[in-house]
């Protein structure tokens, strides 16, 4: 008897060893497959932030919020030990490509071919029409189209835990925001001036407040989220 119970024993760590390191090769697998589909994407951003010269205002805001982009991501990947930290690295590289064809369209080029949505984005809306508000003394526009006095772009989604909707302004509104992880006062009265009644953003200030404005606009740029290993690191068709 007491043999038989050794042999179990044994058996079961046996087991439990075999399960572990099966565990352990998936989630390397899984490690590698993520790093892999960031640095597809932060070699495309980089090929398009070293390869465009800015033409207008508009263009050369944009390429400098990618290229910000492009060096965060790259530091991400560095850092990355966990398949999530390597998703965030793709992420941000992603959100990269959105200021690129922002950058591309401001100097009426072909944008390039669609991006994946990012977190938040299909839920926030997009700027529709032109406004012009005032607040705390200071002229806001809100525009569908990058132009000299509109030459800040956001691609949509959420910042500190809020919508904000896809557009071009006159600031970026949201950047306080976004550097200290909270708004500030005086931001949900902004945002009701700007996007009061505005077709794309069909939600309002209390739900902008809480964090549940959804819009019911669908998102533009929507791609095959499975990268191509092979691909060069600019744009398809350039």
């Amino acid at each position: 008897m007491l043999w038989w119970l050794i042999l179990i024993v044994i058996v079961s760590v046996g087991a439990l060893l075999y399960l572990r390191a099966e565990q352990n090769k998936r989630a390397a697998r899984d490690l590698d497959d993520a790093r892999a589909a960031a640095r597809v994407r932060i070699e495309r951003l980089g090929g398009q932030v070293y390869a465009l010269n800015p033409r207008n205002e508009a263009a050369r805001q944009a390429l400098a919020d990618a290229s910000e982009r492009y060096n965060a991501a790259g530091g991400q990947m560095d850092r990355a030990a966990t398949t999530t930290q390597a998703r965030l690295a793709e992420d941000t590289a992603l959100e990269g490509l959105y200021y690129v064809r922002a950058a591309r369209t401001a100097m009426d080029m072909d944008p390039g071919p669609p991006i994946p949505a990012l977190d938040g984005q299909d839920t926030a809306g997009r700027v529709e029409q032109k406004r012009v508000v005032e607040h705390n003394g200071r002229r806001i526009v809100a525009s569908p189209v990058p132009s000299a006095g509109t030459a800040n772009y956001f691609p949509g989604g959420r910042v500190a835990g809020r919508p904000v909707p896809a557009g071009w302004y006159s600031e970026p509104w949201w950047k306080p925001a976004l550097v200290a992880g909270a708004w500030g006062a005086g931001s949900v009265l902004l945002f009701s001036a700007l996007f009061a009644g505005m077709a794309g953003v069909d939600y309002d200030a209390q739900a902008f407040e809480d964090g549940t404005g959804e819009a019911s606009i669908p998102p533009e740029q929507t791609w095959d989220a499975d990268p191509d290993p092979g691909f060069d690191g600019g744009f398809d068709g350039f």
